[in-house]
């Protein structure tokens, strides 16, 4: 089926279970075909109409004609030199590209807990200033099926290594809580009982700080993890850092990650991207510090990773060392970011993905 043919068909994986279920009985078939069909695409993660042999015929030449699952071709591909990262660029149907990162971790237990790291948009519109995709610019949102299928693409690889996923991140191109609907969607895709069963407790959300999609959340009943990019505990020094901070400042923001905890009864992870001499300082830590007083909150320290279009350095150890000391003075447990990919730009804010559409 050529890309053309594929957009004017339905991308099931678009669809949840429930919109599957009303999309056959549509064509006249019961729930029965509706939740066969939902198994042959999450349980067996079969990927050709033509490989389900339980299908009916009939059922299955219309599938053939009015539907597709459309898969992300890799453009590229490439390892770390540890060999605990893969990062793969992914092109779309439309040839836009996007960058995933399947990162391997080591349990306290032993065990490995294989952690991806997906998009939600081709380029970003928040514009960090030190993030790469935030220098790249704004291209599109993905539909739910894009953010699905990174996931597959992903079990895929683990699948032959005899590996399985355990953990999904919402951080890799683009701002999720911008494409909030879709982002959703695919979560319930992700997390449906009968589907992939990625547990909610295993899949953390990020932002950069959109208010409207944090009260969102909070009126929400998702019981996944939110993280929220923080990187600066002033207004001034966070607009510097992150442009449409001066849509919501601080206090609107704060207002909003307290609904959060008070609605939902879950701690909220704050991220803060160590950037040697502006945001490391003592004085920064005791602003961050009183900024967090009384609310349920855990901080992730992440040293500065390179990219280039920014020319910050990473904080020092010692500097993160007495940052993290300064937080433990203000009961504000944290935990300094595992490093992984640096050296592929596959690390927190170095995604960047060539958009041409060649």
């Amino acid at each position: 089926m050529t890309l053309r043919e594929q957009s004017d068909t339905i991308n099931l994986y678009d669809l949840t279970q429930e919109q599957l279920t009303a999309l056959l009985a549509d064509w006249g078939y019961s729930g029965y075909y509706a939740a066969q069909l939902w198994s042959y695409l999450y349980r067996e993660r079969l990927t050709d109409f033509a490989a389900m042999p339980a299908l009916r015929e009939d059922l299955r030449q219309i599938l053939t004609t009015r539907a597709s699952l459309q898969q992300l071709s890799i453009a590229a591909a490439t390892d770390s030199s540890d060999g605990y990262t893969h990062k793969v660029l992914l092109r779309l149907a439309d040839g836009q590209t996007i960058e995933t990162v399947l990162m391997n971790f080591e349990g306290r237990d032993g065990t490995p807990r294989a952690t991806a790291c997906v998009s939600t948009q081709a380029g970003c519109a928040m514009g960090c200033i030190f993030c790469a995709t935030g220098q790249m610019g704004f291209f599109r949102h993905l539909t739910p099926g894009e953010i699905v299928a990174q996931v597959l693409h992903v079990q895929h690889m683990l699948a032959a290594q005899d590996d399985t996923l355990r953990n999904i991140v919402f951080m890799g191109m683009g701002e999720p809580l911008h494409n909030y609907d879709n982002t959703m969607q695919a979560i319930d895709i992700l997390t449906d009982h009968k589907g992939l069963t990625i547990a909610p407790k295993h899949i953390t959300v990020s932002t950069v700080g959109v208010v409207p999609g944090i009260r969102r959340l909070a009126a929400d009943k998702r019981p996944f993890r939110l993280a929220v990019s923080l990187h600066a505990a002033t207004d001034a020094e966070r607009q510097a850092l992150i442009p449409i901070a001066k849509r919501w400042p601080l206090a609107e923001l704060m207002d909003a990650c307290q609904e959060y905890t008070a609605r939902r009864k879950r701690r909220i992870f704050f991220e803060w991207t160590l950037i040697a001499g502006q945001n490391d300082t003592p004085e920064q830590a005791h602003a961050l510090g009183q900024l967090l007083q009384g609310m349920d909150a855990h901080v992730n320290l992440i040293p500065l990773n390179p990219t280039l279009e920014f020319d910050g350095e990473p904080a020092r150890e010692t500097a993160v060392q007495q940052f993290q000391a300064i937080l433990a003075n203000h009961n504000l447990p944290s935990t300094v970011r595992q490093r992984r990919g640096i050296d592929i730009a596959a690390g927190c804010g170095q995604l960047r993905a060539a958009n041409s559409k060649e």
